[in-house]
């Protein structure tokens, strides 16, 4: 039986107190405002068309090769070359030296003097240099198993085990897609005007989907070369279900408490598109029904998500009984009278787990694009001015801002050895972040201020022996480690969302928490814990491929279901 209440006369985002800490963020799941969505709509939209410039691979798959996009008023280059890599050095580590393919994204069309120049750095990777021309560097490993077994099915006429692409679901994985001036590279402010790159990480996933692209053509041609006459193409439904496979570690975990005004307007964007719709006063008949159909997929899509980390797996479970008890029946008796996306949520939010509650969030989400796609303008934000602190602030009004944002977590014991047990740090050899044991390892020396709950009691603490009236300049004065502490609170006191409302340092704390809520907003399906330190993923799986797009749907392709294939 479902009861109501009176309805709210206007229903807010979630505040950040319930979509900020840790296991929210753990929960994330992509929606329609993900970063690969955005980009896909776009290029439909906009008609870009695609070509194959060059496809010179041979049977082991190496070679090189160039995929073009042609937009309204800009052309860019995926210029991919292909290794033969020895099995003992395939690795998903970032410290590997050698992968079995390598890609640059060229700003233009790729001549052959930027091709040769490209292929003389591109395959060293760190090692090698490139030029702002250049937006994107990246390199992908081969699936070794499921990669040989399509080959060697196509090669042989047939189409490859529809049950081990599914549990797969890539034929090759990148293990870092690096842009915003990494290695030589053009920095982000060069091309943040253009109007294709206004959405965060347009560039890198241009790059992912276009990779995904020479994957599929990579083993169709080393198929037909291994065997001319009785290679056959992927199945195109097939074909489709194929992703990119990522493996993500801690480098990108502190990404999210690096950038609070970009984080920000992600969380913003996404919780003002969800009060959008649980606002709207009733449900279309065309509304339902898509919603229906994507709650039948997202269904299927549920089992046949598999992971071999203990806690996901305990996660899918329950997500494949949140969806079941969301039969279709019971939806629909939902989504009448006043407020029925409303009345959904909040069922999902007083029934279902934090996974289910977040993939109901996303699903309601989608049949609504003409109200909350323009959301997706919202999402950048320029760092690149300092932001000032305002030293006129009183002490007082700076203490209640840090028992506003961090709560209960001011007042904790941060003596305890399980709420510090753990500190942030850079890695001399590869100068990306890495999580050490606090009581384990000699680190302290190099801790990074990655710790906002720990940091801000520490300044309450101190500003609560001064007189409330003081100014927060003249404390700072005296105090003045704690600037970036005063920097961040006033901050978040105009950005909600710009603060994580969790202890990051804790005995508990998972950092796939944040790399799966970053993830998520790239658009990344097939969440897949290795560790609690690093993570395998599913991008642009289910989309249409550059050659599908002008015919194809580019808005609802992550719920595709894959097709039965023996």
């Amino acid at each position: 039986m479902i009861t109501t209440s009176p309805e709210p006369a206007d229903i807010a985002p979630r505040p950040p107190a319930q979509v900020m800490n840790l296991a929210a963020m753990g929960a994330s799941h992509a929606t329609r405002l993900s970063f690969m969505r955005i980009l896909l709509r776009r290029l439909k939209r906009e008609k870009w068309r695609f070509e194959r410039r060059v496809f010179d691979i041979d049977a082991r798959g190496v070679g090189t090769a160039v995929y073009v996009a042609h937009g309204p008023q800009r052309s860019y280059s995926l210029v991919c070359f292909g290794h033969d890599l020895p099995p003992e050095m395939r690795s998903d580590r970032v410290i590997a030296t050698a992968w079995d393919a390598t890609f640059a994204l060229h700003d233009g069309i790729a001549d052959e003097q930027t091709i040769a120049r490209l292929r003389d750095n591109i395959p060293l990777q760190e090692a090698g240099r490139v030029l702002a021309s250049e937006l994107s560097v990246s390199r992908a490993n081969r699936s070794v198993r499921l990669f040989e077994h399509v080959v060697e099915s196509l090669a042989s006429g047939r189409q490859p085990n529809g049950s081990r692409v599914t549990e797969t679901g890539y034929l090759m994985r990148t293990t870092a897609v690096y842009g915003s001036g990494k290695l030589g590279a053009a920095d982000r402010e060069s091309i943040a005007e253009r109007p294709e790159f206004n959405a965060p990480f347009q560039v890198e996933m241009l790059s992912v989907y276009l990779t995904r692209a020479f994957i599929a053509d990579l083993v169709e041609q080393m198929a037909r070369l291994r065997s001319p006459k009785t290679a056959v193409p992927l199945e195109p439904g097939l074909r489709r279900s194929l992703g990119v496979g990522n493996s993500t570690g801690l480098g990108m975990a502190p990404f999210l408490v690096n950038h609070p005004a970009l984080l920000n307007n992600w969380i913003s964007a996404r919780e003002h598109a969800l009060a959008r719709v649980r606002n709207l006063p009733a449900a279309s008949a065309a509304q339902v029904a898509r919603f229906l159909d994507l709650l039948r997929s997202s269904r299927t899509n549920a089992l046949q998500w598999h992971s071999s980390d203990p806690r996901q797996m305990q996660c899918i479970e329950g997500l494949n009984r949140d969806l079941g008890s969301l039969n279709d029946d019971l939806a629909l008796s939902m989504l009448s009278g006043p407020r029925p996306w409303n009345k959904l949520y909040g069922w999902a939010e007083q029934h279902l787990s934090p996974e289910g509650r977040e993939l109901i969030a996303a699903l309601l989400i989608e049949p609504h694009g003409e109200i909350v796609d323009e959301l997706a303008d919202t999402m950048s934000a320029d760092e690149s001015t300092a932001f000032r602190i305002d030293g006129s602030m009183s002490v007082g009004r700076m203490l209640e801002l840090l028992a506003e944002i961090h709560g209960a977590r001011i007042d904790m014991d941060w003596s305890d050895p399980k709420a510090i047990a753990r500190l942030w740090y850079v890695s001399a050899e590869k100068l990306e972040p890495r999580l050490g044991e606090r009581f384990e390892e000699p680190l302290d020396a190099y801790e990074q201020p990655l710790a906002p709950a720990r940091d801000a009691a520490m300044m309450a603490q101190d500003l609560a022996m001064h007189d409330a009236e003081m100014r927060l300049a003249e404390f700072l004065l005296k105090h003045p480690r704690y600037r970036h502490v005063a920097r961040r609170a006033q901050l978040a006191s105009r950005l909600p969302y710009a603060e994580i409302r969790d202890n990051t340092i804790s005995a508990t704390m998972l950092p796939v928490d944040l790399l799966r809520c970053k993830l998520s907003f790239f658009g990344a399906q097939q969440f897949d814990p290795r560790s609690d330190r690093w993570i395998r993923i599913n991008m642009f799986k289910g989309a249409p491929y550059p050659h599908e797009l002008e015919t194809a749907d580019a808005d609802f392709w992550p719920y595709a279901v894959l097709p039965a294939s023996a």
